[in-house]
């Protein structure tokens, strides 16, 4: 099946303070994922919509497949043991490892607010939200299946059938099955942080958090953690200004980042930088998995990509910063 499938998301729209809309896409990419920081005063950083407005039938009917074992290659394992809802859309392992699956190469990344991404993996190599379900369906770490076989399987349902048949002219297709996926994995959004909020003027932050989005600001972690979703809009060398590979005997080809999938020497240790929304749920962190605390992320990262050698309590405070960027899921606090 080509990785070229169409997605028909008609009408997709964004419900903001304007309730802006967009026009039909013809991909997975989607209107924000681009989007710059924000001109206004010194506001480095933009509050997510409230909702996204997509097929609601199918993001029902791909909500439940998402947490339905038979996707799975061996109808073991569903695609919400490796982005819990409760772990931040993560899992909480430095290298997914579930019965009968080898380890995962790289810590499991967030899934939430995946419809602000401009691209998908670790390395940043996968250009939509498809090919990321692609990469998840055919790795023997993951789903360790195909579209085909997943449709086979869940064709035997009667129920499953008659809701495709419903939603599409031509019924349960793995193309079918594999939009339904996308348009509920692009519907997991989770606006409302209290950093949110603060910029929408419904609540101040403490002392610390501000002080701490000072820090994360004037120090220059937002000029790659910025816009909508705090990062997932750019790719970047781990290791601006330090080595943070430095010494290491044990590399991999996942700790190449991009390298391992163009082999240009440019691309050696690039990778796509992450979205920050609900980060203190998403431990451990990392492409690696390396650091448990959120506290010594952060005091890695000013030190490998600014140079600088943050003290306790300015790592404090971004973290507490950090901290209120955890947001709501369908109407939920995380």
């Amino acid at each position: 099946m080509s990785r070229g499938i169409l997605l028909v998301l008609l009408g997709v729209a964004c419900a903001t303070e304007h309730d802006a809309s967009f026009g039909p896409q013809t991909t997975f990419a989607t209107p924000f994922a681009t989007q710059e920081a924000p001109a206004s005063g010194d506001r480095a950083l933009a509050a997510l919509p409230q909702r996204l407005t997509l097929d609601a039938p199918k993001v029902e009917l791909g909500g439940r497949l998402f947490r339905d074992v038979r996707v799975s290659g061996d109808s073991h394992l569903a695609c919400i043991d490796c982005h819990a809802f409760d772990r931040g859309g993560a899992n909480g392992q430095a290298h997914s490892n579930f019965p009968g699956r080898k380890p995962t190469a790289v810590n499991i990344p967030s899934l939430f607010n995946s419809a602000f991404n401009f691209r998908f993996g670790w390395a940043g190599n996968l250009e939509d939200i498809g090919q990321q379900l692609d990469a998840a369906m055919e790795s023997r770490a993951a789903m360790g299946g195909t579209w085909d076989d997943a449709s086979v399987r869940l064709a035997s349902d009667a129920r499953v059938r008659r809701e495709f048949e419903h939603l599409y002219p031509d019924g349960l297709t793995p193309i079918n099955l594999r939009e339904v996926l996308a348009i509920y994995s692009l519907s997991l959004i989770t606006p409302n942080s209290r950093f949110d909020r603060s910029l929408r003027g419904e609540l101040a932050l403490t002392a610390d958090e501000q002080h701490g989005y000072g820090l994360f600001r004037d120090y220059g972690c937002v000029s790659c953690h910025q816009g909508i979703n705090v990062g997932g809009n750019m790719l970047q060398r781990f290791g601006v200004m330090r080595d943070y590979f430095e010494g290491r005997t044990d590399l991999t080809a996942a700790d190449q980042g991009l390298f391992s999938k163009t082999g240009r020497e440019e691309d050696r240790y690039v990778f796509r930088v992450p979205s920050l929304r609900n980060v203190a749920l998403t431990a451990p962190y990392f492409h690696d998995g390396s650091k448990e605390k959120l506290e010594d992320a952060v005091t890695a990262m000013a030190s490998f990509q600014l140079g600088r050698d943050l003290d306790a309590n300015e790592a404090g405070q971004i973290a507490a910063f950090l901290r209120t960027l955890n947001g709501e899921l369908q109407g939920k606090p995380l």
